[in-house]
């Protein structure tokens, strides 16, 4: 069994889905300050940065255990984002994606006993279609409050689909979690039949 450093609905339904047990344990970090020390990094090293980070944190208060972290951060027109802090900032946040290329970079890593001892991150490009202000109230008054944890404004598995004209990468990736990879590590550690 791992723990999974997140409450992320979406990383524990990949994760009960592909039959992995595990508990979740959310890492109690300041993200932004971490972002801060990365400066000049690029945003899939980021990513792979808070991953590490939040994995680390759980596996050094839970001896032992192997630590699941990930992350996920979104660059458009080279300006990253994060989780909107309001509805206001989720509509801001989709004006400025309207027709743009969504770069969406997701992360793991694997800790134990204060050790990162795997990282990998994967990115995946999603094309916005044009929205207008309208969509933009009508998606948030059916997607909001639900997407205000999610990095992108957007849940693949439910309306967020309709904000996009084609995905170029990894399903798993764009949900957060580049999985396939993570479900390799956890075979050549020993925590996953071969």
């Amino acid at each position: 069994m791992i723990t999974l450093a997140s409450q992320s609905a979406s990383r524990k339904a990949m994760l009960l889905a592909a039959g992995v047990a595990f508990t979740a344990q959310p890492a109690h970090l300041d993200e932004r300050a971490i972002e801060a020390s990365m400066a000049g990094a690029l945003p899939g090293q980021i990513a792979r940065g808070l991953a590490a980070a939040k994995a680390l944190a759980v596996s050094r208060s839970d001896p032992g255990a192997l630590v699941l972290g990930s992350d996920s951060l979104v660059e458009v027109a080279g300006r990253r984002f994060d989780k909107p802090a309001s509805r206001e900032d989720a509509a801001a946040h989709l004006r400025f994606f309207s027709g743009k290329a969504m770069q969406l970079h997701s992360a793991a890593a694997l800790a134990r006993d204060g050790e990162a001892i795997w990282q990998y991150d994967a990115m995946a490009l999603l094309h916005v279609i044009d929205l207008s202000d309208t969509f933009i109230e009508s998606y948030l008054d059916a997607e909001w409050p639900a997407v205000a944890g999610c990095v992108g404004v957007f849940r693949l598995e439910a309306r967020g689909v309709q904000l996009f004209s084609a995905i170029e990468g990894d399903h798993f990736t764009v949900l957060g979690m580049p999985l396939l990879p993570v479900l390799g590590a956890l075979r050549e550690l020993g925590e996953l039949p071969r």
